[in-house]
């Protein structure tokens, strides 16, 4: 770390030099991370917090195929990222004492590919297929005869001579997840017997999954740090999870090993995370929106090229939250600042903000 950076402090080298600089409340996960969830996982309907209408529903239906010696209709779980998809997955295949089989849309290209999976299933297996919306076209159409007729063509030959020998497959459950529902071809999505929108957490909800997540880590969590790490979390256990791992190495390096309310809000801080949950990313678009532009409204390039980052950054990665909790609106000119995101900026809020929206 070069000694002659201005405006450093020593937490903020600390942070870069041990974790890096990637930011703590994006929704996405990578490899390293997903292996760090793993053990945090609920492995059954009783232990997963939250989402109590979906959770209600789908013990209810797996509860009927076990008493009838079934395979459950196909699930399609649907949502942001971060909300429990896969884990909700992966505890439909333990509820049936079954094995997971897991793939995603982006790595099935061909239907061959699909049609190897599908050929190698047992009686009873669940297949989970992440980011569904993104299977290539022939693989979907494969996927259409398999989930209702439990069977796949296979085609021999080439050219007029090629034929198509169907292949019988054993009752299976395909268990869908896809962050973008709308993208789902109608013949597709009308396939699954279940469906389940899972919501962003209230606070309290998210508390409770901290608390279990502390105790699995072996970590003690005060409540009130537990309260703040979840108003910070975005309404997201991924979120939740990832800052308390963050909050645990700080008091473990600069504190007495406790997570309290102090400590929580000191890692927060070198974090840059505020009290909203808003990251630097977020801050620098609604600093630009509200000093630079006067609140806009402003084309999304513009505004990226304002903050340093790419558009489609800017519109996937703060935008969402940020609309969301009505800091930013979407109009047909371009982005506006709303009251609220001058207010918690700390700046007067001018009379023709907002006006503009919609």
């Amino acid at each position: 770390m070069p000694e002659d950076q201005p405006g450093r402090t020593d937490d903020e080298e600390f942070v870069t030099e041990r974790f890096g600089a990637e930011s703590l409340v994006r929704s996405a996960a990578d490899d390293i991370e997903r292996a760090a969830e793993a053990a945090l996982r609920p492995r059954n309907l009783d232990e997963f917090v939250g989402q109590r209408v979906v959770r209600d529903q789908l013990s209810l239906v797996l509860q009927a195929a076990r008493a009838r010696g079934r395979a459950p209709d196909h699930v399609l779980l649907s949502g942001p990222p971060g909300l429990g998809k896969t884990t909700l997955a992966m505890i439909i295949a333990a509820e049936l004492g079954t094995s997971l089989r897991v793939t995603s849309g982006p790595a099935i290209q061909h239907a061959g590919d699909l049609a190897a999976v599908l050929s190698s299933l047992e009686e009873g297996e669940v297949l989970f297929i992440d980011e569904i919306h993104r299977l290539a076209r022939p693989a979907e159409e494969l996927l259409y005869v398999a989930m209702e007729d439990f069977r796949v063509d296979v085609i021999v030959g080439k050219g007029a001579g090629a034929s198509a020998i169907p292949l019988a497959l054993p009752p299976f459950t395909v268990v869908g997840a896809t962050t973008r529902a709308g993208l789902l071809p109608a013949p597709l999505r009308d396939r699954f017997g279940f469906t389940g929108h899972l919501d962003f957490y209230a606070t309290d909800e998210l508390e409770r999954v901290l608390l279990r997540s502390a105790g699995l880590l072996g970590v003690p969590l005060a409540h009130e740090a537990a309260a703040e790490i979840a108003s910070r979390s975005r309404g997201t256990p991924r979120i939740s999870n990832r800052l308390l791992r963050r909050v645990r190495d700080w008091a473990e390096i600069r504190g007495d090993g406790t997570l309290s309310l102090s400590a929580a809000r000191a890692a927060l801080e070198v974090y840059e995370v505020d009290e909203l949950g808003l990251d630097r990313l977020d801050r620098a678009v609604l600093t630009a929106l509200c000093t630079r532009f006067g609140g806009g409204p402003v084309g999304l390039t513009t505004l990226a090229v304002a903050v340093g980052e790419e558009p489609e950054t800017v519109e996937t990665v703060a935008e969402p939250f940020l609309v969301r909790e009505g800091l930013v609106g979407r109009t047909p000119r371009g982005r506006i600042a709303l009251p609220a995101a001058w207010t918690h900026l700390g700046l007067d809020v001018p009379h023709t903000a907002g006006t503009l929206f919609g």
